[in-house]
């Protein structure tokens, strides 16, 4: 039997999602009219935010899969959308990321869950977001600095 070789150290730094993730969010509040969040997020090219008290604590999520929800419940019941609100739809339990959580790690939390976005809280507080689109970012430019 031969010695074995010592494990090599990686010495890359870390990747961490908070060098990632977006801080200026477009957010909602919970009696914020569902259609004012449909156009918002057509505006803006966004499948979904966060939403957030007055304090900006985080409490809930809105993504285009709860407006579709919106939509179909306004057929079956033959009825308008229009005093319809966010807390009528958000989703209240919201998986978060931590702002030191590597970024694959965050990877491989969007591939377990499907989701398309991590809110990144701190002592409650909404402080940013990340996506898959951060995340194939950093991995790009992790890429460049690198993997060869």
């Amino acid at each position: 039997m031969g010695r074995r070789s010592e494990a090599k150290e990686d010495k890359r730094e870390a990747i961490r999602v908070k060098d990632y993730m977006k801080r200026k969010l477009i957010t909602f509040t919970p009696e914020q009219n569902i259609n004012e969040v449909m156009e918002t997020i057509l505006k803006q090219r966004i499948t979904g935010g966060p939403v957030v008290d007055k304090h900006h604590n985080l409490i809930g999520i809105i993504s285009d899969t709860d407006l579709m929800q919106v939509i179909g419940d306004s057929r079956y019941h033959n009825m308008p959308v229009g005093d319809r609100t966010v807390a009528d739809y958000m989703s209240s339990q919201v998986s978060t990321i931590d702002a030191e959580a590597d970024i694959f790690d965050a990877a491989s939390r969007f591939l377990k869950t499907g989701h398309r976005r991590f809110p990144v809280i701190e002592n409650g507080k909404l402080i940013g977001q990340i996506s898959r689109m951060d995340v194939i970012i950093a991995a790009t430019n992790l890429k460049k600095n690198h993997w060869r």
